[in-house]
């Protein structure tokens, strides 16, 4: 199991939810496999390997048609999570129809010939045609004739939207009770994910075998506008840009460098039916293919299933994968520029091996040696130096190269130039061998901590399966990783570091700050919104809803039997729970106090990280932690500040007095100080520079309005005339105060009680913290006001605020909760129909009627969308339509019913979850008392499930919600907006990022 690391600003070549790596490996290694699996268990009817030492315990299948299954036990949690990986992504597009493998993605929710339609057979026909009208389409060039072709396949595709049921898919997962539907592609492979119940193994393997085998791409040219708004989306993100430019850079002969996931705009606009179905029909079969499976669930019964549905899949024998050529080396560093808004930073990336290669593992390490988040040399040299504003590094696999990344941002007044030398500075001592072996040696034992932990998620096991199948790892041999990671030595890394990341053979892309160039958005086009049948389902869909399956009981939370308090000598309140699976612990100190009562707490908090004491230096601080295989971390809220000490339970007490020690007895060092004002002052600039940053601050703006902004800003004269020590003692004063404590590990509670009354701020009074009057922050929103700040983007954020200053009640929560589920919860809800599948509106969009988080907060009204400047006004007309006027169905009301009641049978509160839970109710004034049994809401509302309908979310949609007043925040250009439109909707004001900001 490579322990990989990448710490750049970018997410590489993969859309949707994660970074992926991926593709193929010699089938060579493929038939080792095979046999091995074949010769593992013949006394069973599905014979599987399984690997000596393997923390996961997998079984490894493979069917007869080739398909893979990787399956891991974990009964912690009534769930399963699933993914089927395919080993194909946007390398293997054709170049004159880039973007093709994650267009298929999208269309891969569209339905089949049995499901998503009333009627193939008629919907068919015009299908087709819209399948030869794109192969004209693409090839005329006219400006007048491509707009008629393209009306005749709106009006087309408008008559087959009338026999096509949108988002069936969707409903058919939630009514599953699946969570976290989603899918995913990269430059490797294209990744489908479900999370769902452990009673629906069944049903997940029919839907899932009928899409795999009969997909049908319905409602093509909507979706495309869908692809487009991703497209958009991705002209403002630099760091994708520069990853773009990278891999050109690095791989010019490769389709890495050659093509990217998301396609040329050009091909966007000239997309290709037939090639993707030609795509579907080379790539996704049973051979190209796995299935990952890990949660509580029988193997053995899983496998049966699977083959049922998935054995009948046809191999392709002739998969043709890319020949891998090396590509010419570089000589000396070869230079690039990127342009865009963002604040500028500088990337150096050098070619490394493929993901499979026995390289890999040692140049991982490297990563980590440089930048492991805590004692790595980037870390001590230059983060927690203060010599940039921001440096990484770490190592991207891919399957047939990889990237070793470093990365760095500029301080005030320092040349990307100058990074760049800092940063192979740091490289250069690795080379050398000139790290020291206590860091060699706690890395080796921080990744195999972090393999510890990562053992209990079902999401990280299903995780590495993908990398070792895509990857093309036998199992067994990503298994011997973790032994070979005890035998690779210091000079594995100074040999590896030589030979791959040299003084003259890397790319530099210089990420420089302006207006892009040569870049055009994608227009809107003109397209009749599609049908959305709600109220019709198809006869597939029908029969995978009425399939019984066994119910699993639910289990709520008992407070009183789960959770065990006891108090310190201290006079804290202790919440014990004991982690019987790893040798983990995670320590939390949860204060009453926070920035509303000191308002610097979290600027101390941030300077504490650069200080150390008397006995030990900054770095040596952060080296003793890393060291000691853990970590501290100090949260400051508004009204709640949080201290959390994990990592190896053997060395909590050391890691506890450390921490401790540290606050107590810090150097104020005012050199520091300055440094850390000026690091501040220019990532205030930066964010500035940050479409997203620009829209949080807009938001906030207008939850809470020009007063609170400037209430809670520390403008930059305050920030240097601030007195370091005064803030070191903020913190001091903090650790004298009651609170309580959250412990979750492998000790006994009496070991806990002993070595905190022990080690934990002993022989002191504890004071209680002076209550903080709680004075609710946001703007009720009496009035329609429009808040518009400028970016000069392809897209605009908008979002939608509304409170009418109603704080908790407890009798509506159900409703509460089944309004959002019906209404925006889901792919399957009525914001994702009609904003994004009827209407192509955005790439995604969502509203929610939000529940307080404690008695004192308000109920919240939102909404946010991303959109292009000209879909502006289309879009709020549409939020208020549904908004006010809420579509109602039957049938989407039942689903979202089912989905709910199978997720609250399988939710389960575990861990140190059980104490937070706790603080949740009581903040709420549910908790269970002494007096009172207290208030579950899972269980109230499972309760209240079988009896509620469709009229009562429409009565609470009629009651709270219908004809409320709205805040809007836009973020845009401006010049491409329309104002006066915004204008007949309510009062424009128009607010500068020095506004928004408070600075």
């Amino acid at each position: 199991m490579k322990f990989y690391r990448l710490i750049v600003p970018v997410v590489a070549g993969a859309l949707a939810m994660s970074v992926a790596v991926a593709a193929p490996k010699a089938k060579k290694a493929r038939k080792k496999m095979a046999v091995a699996a074949a010769q593992a268990a013949p006394a069973t009817r599905y014979a599987y390997d399984t690997v000596p030492g393997d923390p996961f315990h997998t079984r490894l299948y493979t069917l007869p048609n080739g398909l893979r299954l990787m399956l891991s036990v974990n009964p912690r949690a009534p769930r399963i999570q699933t993914e089927i990986a395919v080993r194909v992504g946007g390398k293997n597009d054709p170049a004159e129809t880039t973007g093709l493998a994650h267009y298929f993605e999208h269309m891969m929710f569209k339905g089949t010939k049995n499901f998503g339609t009333v009627n193939y057979a008629k919907e068919k026909p015009m299908l087709d045609e819209v399948e030869r009208l794109f192969e004209i389409y693409r090839q005329t060039t006219d400006s007048v004739a491509r707009a008629a072709l393209y009306h005749t396949i709106d009006s087309i595709s408008f008559e087959a939207s009338k026999l096509a049921i949108p988002n069936e898919y969707d409903k058919m997962m939630a009514a599953m009770g699946a969570d976290g539907t989603n899918a995913y592609t990269s430059t490797d492979m294209t990744c489908y994910v479900e999370d769902i119940p452990s009673n629906e193994i069944e049903r997940w393997a029919m839907v899932q075998a009928d899409r795999f085998k009969n997909p049908v791409l319905r409602g093509f040219h909507t979706e495309l506008e869908t692809i487009y708004e991703e497209k958009n989306m991705s002209l403002t993100k630099d760091g994708r840009k520069s990853w773009e430019k990278m891999l050109q850079t690095l791989f010019p002969s490769h389709p890495y460098g050659t093509q990217t996931v998301l396609g040329t705009q050009t091909h966007l606009k000239n997309p290709s039916v037939t090639n993707i179905k030609e795509y579907h029909k080379n790539w996704y079969v049973p051979n190209n293919m796995m299935i990952a499976m890990a949660g509580d669930f029988n193997p053995d019964e899983a496998v049966e299933i699977i083959t049922r549905y998935f054995g009948d899949m046809k191999p392709n024998p002739n998969l043709k994968y890319l020949d891998i050529k090396p590509e010419k080396p570089f000589t000396s560093p070869v230079r690039e520029e990127v342009w865009g808004l963002d604040a500028e930073n500088i990337q150096l990336a050098w070619r490394a091996p493929k993901a499979a290669d026995a390289d890999i593992l040692p140049l991982s390490m490297v990563g980590a040696i440089l930048n492991n988040g805590s004692a790595g040399l980037i870390d001590l040299n230059l983060n927690q130096a203060q010599k940039v504003l921001g440096a990484g590094a770490g190592l991207n696999s891919m399957t047939d190269h990889s990237v070793f990344v470093m990365s760095g941002r500029p301080r005030e007044g320092q040349t990307l130039a100058e990074v760049e030398t800092l940063l192979l500075g740091e490289l250069d001592k690795v080379r050398r061998g000139d790290f020291s072996n206590e860091l060699f040696e706690a890395v080796k034992t921080n990744e195999k901590l972090g393999l510890e932990q990562a053992v209990l998620s079902n999401s990280n096991r299903v995780n590495y399966y993908e990398a070792a199948f895509i990857q093309g790892q036998p199992w067994a041999e990503a298994v011997a990783d973790l032994d070979r990671l005890d035998k690779i030595t210091k000079a594995d890394l100074v040999r590896v570091a030589n030979k791959y990341l040299g003084s003259q053979n890397y790319a530099a892309i210089a990420k420089r700050q302006g207006q892009p160039k040569d870049e055009l958005k994608i227009a809107k086009a003109k397209l009749t919104p599609l049908m959305t049948n709600r109220d019709t389902s198809s006869t597939f869909l029908r029969d995978i809803v009425s399939r019984h399956t066994t119910p699993i009981e639910p289990k709520f939370v008992d407070f009183a039997k789960e959770l065990r308090t006891t108090s310190l000598a201290n006079g804290c309140e202790l919440f014990y729970t004991h982690n019987p699976y790893n040798r983990l612990f995670s320590l939390t100190f949860v204060y009453e106090t926070g920035s509303l009562a000191e308002r610097y707490l979290g600027y101390a908090a941030s300077y504490l990280n650069l200080i150390g004491t008397p006995d030990m230096t900054a770095a040596q601080v952060r080296e003793a932690f890393y060291q000691l295989a853990c970590e501290y971390r100090v949260q400051v809220g508004a009204r709640r500040s949080y201290i959390t000490i994990s990592g190896l339970s053997s060395n909590m007490v050391k890691a506890l007095t450390l921490f401790e020690n540290l606050v107590n007895k810090a150097v104020a060092n005012p050199e520091v100080y300055n440094q850390f004002v000026a690091t501040n002052l220019k990532s205030r600039k930066d964010a500035k520079a940050n479409q997203q940053r620009n829209f949080s601050a807009l938001r906030t703006y207008m939850h809470y309005g020009p007063d609170y902004i400037k209430e809670r800003t520390i403008g930059e004269e305050e920030l240097r005339s601030l007195n370091p020590e005064k803030l070191i003692a903020s913190l001091r004063d903090m650790l004298t105060l009651k609170h309580r404590v959250i412990y979750y590990g492998p000790l006994t509670e009496k070991q806990v009680v002993a070595d905190l009354d022990a080690n934990h701020v002993k022989n002191v009074a504890l004071r209680t913290p002076e209550p903080i009057e709680y004075i609710n922050p946001r703007l009720t929103t009496d009035e329609t006001i429009i808040y518009v700040a400028p970016y000069d983007a392809k897209q605009l954020y908008m979002s939608m605020f509304s409170n009418d200053g109603k704080t908790f009640d407890p009798t509506i929560a159900p409703e509460v909760a089944m309004y959002n589920e019906y209404f925006g919860g889901s792919m399957n809800s009525i914001v994702f129909q009609e904003m994004r599948e009827a209407r192509s509106l955005a790439y995604s969009a969502g509203a929610y009627f939000s529940q307080p988080s404690n008695t004192h907060t308000p109920y919240i009204y939102g909404t946010q969308i991303a959109t292009q400047n000209d879909k502006m006004m289309t879009a709020v007309d549409a939020f208020l339509d549904i908004i006010n006027n809420i579509p109602q169905s039957e049938a989407a009301f039942n689903l979202a019913k089912d989905g709910i009641e199978k997720r609250l049978r399988t939710a389960r509160t575990l861990d140190d979850q059980i104490a937070w839970a706790y603080i949740a109710a009581e903040d709420l004034g549910i908790a269970p008392t002494a007096t009172s049994p207290g208030l579950d809401l899972d269980r109230q509302l499972f309760e209240a499930l079988p009896s509620m309908t469709l009229a009562d979310v429409v009565k609470l949609q009629q009651q709270q919600i219908k004809g409320r007043t709205y805040h809007y925040a836009i973020l845009g250009k401006i010049e491409d907006l329309d104002l006066d439109a915004l204008r007949r909707l309510g009062r424009v004001v128009i607010l500068t990022p020095e506004q928004t900001f408070g600075y």
